[in-house]
């Protein structure tokens, strides 16, 4: 199975990932971000893009990624990934489903001024102006489309271990 937190910067993905890997027997968290880091390898370069989930390659590879990773080791995958464009997002979908692979989606949501807040207050990261240029985008993805395709959790007044047990608690019932 996978658990994919999908949901824009700042809304603590990467975070809740972790602990949602703490809490569900025989998962490990993969981050599809790292298929997007080897496709920025390749030299002499794919066509410049802003974002990497604008190259073809990066959705099947992630589907395929994930499907010989299960294969492998069985168990839970624990996806922290912002996918905002609903084409991208179908692909993805529809590709896991090709092999059978069960998918629990949740949206980590947040008002505006909260993931503002997080972005701007980053102390790991730092500001960042590449996060804040989807905070439209993911409020668009959600009006039209990405709330009614999961299930929405929203952090702006939850710490990361209750979304993680929300999240859990959820996919084990």
């Amino acid at each position: 199975m996978i658990v994919w937190l999908n949901g824009t910067h700042g809304a603590g993905k990467t975070t809740t990932a972790a602990l949602v890997q703490q809490l569900l027997p025989d998962s490990r968290v993969f981050d599809a971000e790292k298929v997007g880091e080897t496709l920025m390898d390749i030299t002499p370069g794919l066509p410049g893009t802003d974002n990497f989930q604008h190259w073809p390659p990066w959705r099947p590879l992630v589907v395929e990624t994930a499907r010989h990773v299960l294969d492998y080791t069985g168990g839970t995958l624990v996806m922290p990934m912002t996918v905002l464009v609903e084409g991208y997002w179908r692909e993805i979908s529809a590709g896991l489903a090709r092999h059978a692979i069960p998918v629990r989606h949740f949206v980590l949501h947040a008002d505006q001024d909260t993931l503002r807040g997080r972005i701007e207050g980053d102390t790991v990261l730092g500001p960042s102006a590449f996060r804040l240029r989807y905070l439209e985008p993911y409020a668009e993805a959600a009006r039209t489309w990405l709330h009614a395709e999961a299930e929405v959790v929203d952090t702006t007044h939850l710490t990361p271990d209750r979304a993680a047990l929300r999240i859990a608690e959820a996919v084990e019932n």
